[in-house]
């Protein structure tokens, strides 16, 4: 099963631009962030018309509340099954299917500066949800951290400086929060980060200067066959983030029921 996953940085201007991108990669599923009121039948009529008509998005919940407007959403060309994932600050930045034998969770994750401590509370409940999963599962996403993932696998998060030194307004429960989804699920909990041996940034500052590796793909329980990340669509503007192509496969042995 071919997975793409990008953040589409809301852009509605170039949407048929990306999803001409999109559907070049010949995807059998596709997890987008930062879809919005205005693009989602856009993404919905360039999907269908691709073959990946079965779609799952939080938009069709109801309006969100203002000043919130970015969302995520599923397709597939097999039917999708929607599984209830639990109370979330954002209930519209992650969304949960049965598909293909696995179960993926698409998110994007708040930013810090968001208020209400909504980055801490989505990863605490994503973390809750994802470490009682026995798989197959897919998380991927932009889930907005770390700062820095070291050779041994451990990361900072921003929860810290730049130059390692924790921020007292954040604080140990906001570093735990952060890592728990990066870092403590495969420590502890079995899964697996399918770029840890080769950890890109995949959203940068003008000219591809500095930026973080925000946008993952773990697993638990499925075979990461082939993974690569698609810079170009990023540097030619499509989006502020890189996307994630894999071909990925739950063995028959480890499949549900």
């Amino acid at each position: 099963m071919r997975l793409v996953s990008w953040n589409l940085a809301g852009r509605l201007e170039r949407q048929a631009e990306q999803a001409a991108a999109v559907l070049s990669m010949a995807p059998d599923v596709v997890a987008l962030q930062e879809v919005t009121k205005n693009s989602v039948e856009l993404w919905r009529a360039a999907l269908a018309e691709a073959g990946l008509g079965h779609t799952v998005t939080p938009l069709d919940d109801g309006p969100l509340p203002k000043p919130r407007r970015l969302a995520v959403l599923t397709a597939s060309r097999t039917p999708l099954e929607r599984l209830p994932l639990g109370e979330l600050p954002w209930p519209e930045r992650a969304v949960s299917v049965e598909v293909g034998g696995m179960e993926l969770l698409n998110v994007h994750s708040p930013i810090a500066p968001s208020p209400g401590l909504a980055k801490v509370l989505t990863h605490e409940a994503l973390y809750a949800y994802a470490r009682e999963r026995a798989g197959p599962i897919v998380l991927c996403g932009d889930l907005n951290t770390p700062r820095r993932t070291h050779e041994d696998g451990t990361v900072m998060t921003f929860a810290y400086t730049s130059a390692g030194k924790l921020r007292p307004e954040r604080g140990e429960r906001w570093d735990a929060a952060e890592r728990a989804l990066v870092h403590t699920l495969r420590a502890e909990h079995g899964w697996e980060d399918a770029f840890l041996d080769d950890p890109q940034r995949t959203w940068t500052f003008k000219d591809d200067k500095g930026g973080w590796r925000l946008d993952h793909l773990l697993v638990k329980r499925v075979e990461v066959a082939v993974r690569a990340y698609a810079h170009d669509w990023r540097r030619s503007g499509l989006s502020d983030h890189s996307a994630i192509v894999a071909d990925l496969d739950a063995p028959l042995s480890r499949r549900r029921g």
